[in-house]
């Protein structure tokens, strides 16, 4: 099943919203000029909502879309393009998050880097 929106970061202090902006440029239309409020950096990729926001959680930065009108069926496919065009370790949640879960299932992410693609367990709070 799509996802509403999709949330991945990248860790690499390097990759910053131009190099966002050329590679969802390609990956799903041309952007709009970033504005920014405070430490968040908003655009539109096409119909989409963006938003990135540097060292979100340490030196992560996160990306979501805010549309289910993306390239991508879920969070996975999206982090695994990502990192394909940038060459950044990239994280995401396995699955859609819901309020319910534990702190230990909140935990669960995936992380595609240079290893290949695992399961790990990241404190993110």
């Amino acid at each position: 099943m799509r996802q509403p929106d999709i949330e991945i970061y990248l860790k690499d202090a390097d990759v910053d919203h131009k190099a966002i902006t050329a590679w969802l440029t390609q990956a799903i239309g041309p952007c709009t000029e970033w504005a920014q409020k405070g430490q968040t950096w908003k655009c539109q990729a096409d119909n989409v909502p963006v938003t990135w926001i540097p060292k979100a959680v340490g030196k992560w930065n996160s990306l979501c879309l805010d549309s289910d009108k993306t390239p991508w069926e879920d969070d996975i496919a999206c982090a695994r393009a990502a990192f394909a065009a940038l060459k950044v370790e990239v994280r995401c949640a396995p699955g859609t998050w819901v309020e319910e879960e534990s702190d230990a299932e909140a935990d669960q992410w995936i992380r595609i880097s240079v290893d290949g693609e695992e399961e790990i367990t990241w404190h993110t709070s």
